[in-house]
C-alpha cells in the first residue's frame, strides 16, 4: 500500500461501521456492536498516528489521493498534509474513547445500534472534511457531520433534547446556507472547485470585491459552526441535551472540525489571510472567550457550565490562530488539541456523575468524591488542564498564546486571556466544591461508581492532559510543527498540493 491509499480509509471505515451497525443492529447481541465500533475507533486511531510516519516518507510532505486517477483539478482527490493529519489524530483519539466510554454509558438508552450509526456517521463526515482537497466535498462531508449530529442531540427524544436538536438544526442550517452562497460565489468567479487550483487562479486572478464578500458569508457559516460569540446561541441548549457520549465529541472535535477547522484552512491556504481578517478572528476570539466565561460563571447545571466553557476555549484558539504568528498558530493549535482532551473528559465525568447520581444541577451534589473517587479525581485534572494550571497540558498553550499576543504588541489580548484562565479556574473550583466536597447527603449513600468501561476512557483522557504537555519538546515537536507550517505557507499551500498530485 502506498502512502496515499491510506487516506481513503478514513472515510471508508467509519461509513462501512455506520451502515454495517445499522443492519446487523436488529439481529445480534448489542455486545457485537459495541466490539465492532470499539475495533473501528481502534484502526482508526492507528491509521492517524500512521499518517504521520506517510508524511515523512513522502518527502514533500504531502500525500494526494486521485480518486479514479484523475490528476486534480479535473478529478476529486484527497490530501493529507500535516494539518490534516494533526486534525485526524484528535478527532480520532476522542472518537475512541468515546466509543469505549458508550459501551456502558449508552446502555441506558433504547436503541445502542442506531447510536452507533449515527456517530460513525459523524465520525466519516468529520474525516471526510478533514482530508477532501474539493470545496464542494468540504461542504458535502460537513452536512453528513451536521445532520447526524442533529440527530444525536434527539437521541433521548425527551422534549428538552427535541427542542435543543430543532435550535441546533435551524442555526444550523443557515450557517451551511451560508457557506453553501459563499463556495458557489467562489465557483462562478474561478471555474474550479479544487481548493489548491481556486486558491491559484485567486492569486493570479485578484478580485476586490469576491474575497470580502466570501470571506464575510464564510465568518459568519463557519463561525456558526464553532460557536464563537456572538454566533453561539445554539451551543448551550444543543450540548447539554445530548447524551454525554456526544456532548463530548461536539464540543471536544465536532465544533473544531466543522468550524474552526474549515475557517482556518480556507482563510490560510485558499484566500491568504490578510491583517485586516487576522484583525476580525483575533476580536472574536477575544470576545468569545471574555463573555463566554463570564456566562457560565452563573451556571448550575453542570453540563451547560461545561457548554459555556467549550465557547470560552475556541476562542483561546482562535485569538491564537488569529494572531498570524508561528508561536500564536503554535498555540492555538495545541490548545485546539489539548481542549479535545479535557473539554471531552469533563463532558464524559459529567455523564458518569449523571449515570451515577440522576443530577446535574450543582446544588443538589455535595461529597461525591467519596462515593466516586476515580470520577472526582479525573475531573480534578481536567478542571486544572482546562483552567491553566501547571504542569497540566492547557497552561503551556495557555502560555503560549499569551507570550504570542505580547510578542506581537497586543497587550490588552495578553491581559484579557489571563483573566479569562482566571475565572476558569474559579468556575471549576466552584464545581469541585459544590460537587465532590462537604458531606455526602443521604440520599447518595447507596450510589457507586462509574462502571469499568466508563472509567477507563476517563481515566485514559486524564493521563494525555499531563502527557500531552511533553508535545513541545523536540522529538515530539513534529506532531504540532507540521500543521503549523501548512497555515504559514498560506497560498503556497495551492502549488505544493498540485505539484504533488501530477506526480
Amino acid at each position: 500500500m502506498s502512502g496515499a491509499q491510506i487516506i481513503p480509509l478514513f472515510v471508508i471505515i467509519p461509513l462501512f461501521t455506520a451502515f454495517f451497525t445499522s443492519l446487523i443492529g436488529r439481529f445480534v447481541r448489542r455486545s457485537l456492536a459495541d466490539i465492532l465500533s470499539t475495533l473501528a475507533c481502534l484502526i482508526l486511531l492507528i491509521l492517524s498516528f500512521c499518517s504521520f510516519a506517510a508524511l515523512r516518507h513522502s518527502g514533500s510532505g504531502i500525500l494526494v489521493y486521485k480518486i479514479g486517477g484523475w490528476v486534480p483539478p479535473f478529478g476529486i482527490c484527497l490530501v493529507l498534509d500535516g494539518l490534516a493529519a494533526f486534525m485526524l489524530v484528535t478527532v480520532n483519539i476522542v472518537a475512541f474513547f468515546v466509543a469505549v466510554y458508550s459501551i456502558s454509558y449508552m446502555e441506558k438508552y433504547t436503541d445502542k445500534p442506531k447510536f452507533y450509526t449515527l456517530l460513525f456517521l459523524m465520525l466519516t463526515g468529520m474525516n471526510g472534511l478533514i482530508v477532501t482537497g474539493d470545496l464542494f466535498n468540504l461542504f458535502v462531508f460537513l452536512e453528513i457531520a451536521s445532520i447526524a449530529s442533529y440527530a444525536l442531540v434527539a437521541f433521548g427524544t425527551e422534549a428538552e433534547e427535541l427542542e435543543a436538536a430543532f435550535k441546533y438544526a435551524v442555526m444550523g442550517s443557515l450557517a451551511s446556507s451560508f457557506i453553501f452562497v459563499g463556495i458557489a460565489f467562489l465557483y462562478g468567479f474561478t471555474s474550479t472547485l479544487n481548493m489548491a487550483d481556486m486558491a491559484r487562479v485567486l492569486n493570479d486572478k485578484p478580485s476586490v470585491w469576491l474575497i470580502p464578500f466570501v470571506s464575510t458569508l464564510f465568518l459568519m457559516g463557519f463561525g456558526l459552526k464553532a460557536a464563537l460569540v456572538p454566533f453561539h446561541a445554539w451551543l448551550p441548549d444543543a450540548h447539554p441535551s445530548a447524551p454525554a457520549s456526544i456532548s463530548a465529541m461536539l464540543s471536544g472535535v465536532l465544533i473544531k472540525t466543522l468550524g474552526v477547522y474549515c475557517l482556518i484552512r480556507v482563510f490560510f491556504n485558499i484566500f491568504g489571510a490578510s491583517q485586516s481578517y487576522l484583525s476580525v478572528l483575533m476580536f472574536l476570539g477575544a470576545l468569545s472567550m471574555v463573555v463566554a466565561v463570564i456566562l457560565a460563571l452563573s451556571q448550575w447545571d453542570l453540563k451547560r457550565l461545561l457548554a459555556y466553557h467549550s465557547i470560552s476555549q475556541i476562542g483561546y484558539v482562535v485569538l491564537g490562530i488569529g494572531l498570524g504568528t508561528p508561536l500564536g498558530i503554535l498555540g492555538g493549535l495545541f490548545h485546539l488539541f489539548n481542549h479535545s482532551i479535557f473539554k471531552s473528559l469533563l463532558f464524559l465525568n459529567a455523564g458518569a456523575i449523571d449515570y451515577a447520581a440522576g443530577t446535574r444541577d450543582l446544588k443538589e451534589m455535595s461529597g461525591l468524591k467519596e462515593k466516586m473517587p476515580v470520577t472526582a479525581n479525573t475531573n480534578l485534572v481536567a478542571s486544572l488542564s482546562i483552567a491553566g494550571i501547571p504542569p497540566f497540558n492547557g497552561f503551556f498553550s495557555k502560555l503560549l498564546i499569551i507570550f504570542a499576543c505580547i510578542q506581537k504588541g497586543h497587550l490588552g489580548y495578553a491581559i484579557a486571556a489571563a483573566a479569562a484562565s482566571i475565572l476558569t479556574l474559579a468556575s471549576f473550583m466552584k464545581v469541585q466544591k459544590y460537587a465532590f466536597l462537604g458531606p455526602l447527603k443521604e440520599k447518595y449513600k447507596d450510589i457507586r461508581e462509574a462502571p469499568l468501561a466508563m472509567k477507563s476512557s476517563m481515566v485514559g483522557l486524564a493521563a494525555i492532559c499531563l502527557l500531552a504537555s511533553f508535545l513541545l519538546l523536540p522529538p515530539l515537536k513534529f506532531f504540532l510543527d507540521q500543521a503549523v507550517n501548512v497555515l504559514l505557507e498560506g497560498r503556497g499551500y495551492a502549488n505544493i498540493v498540485l505539484e504533488a498530485a501530477a506526480r
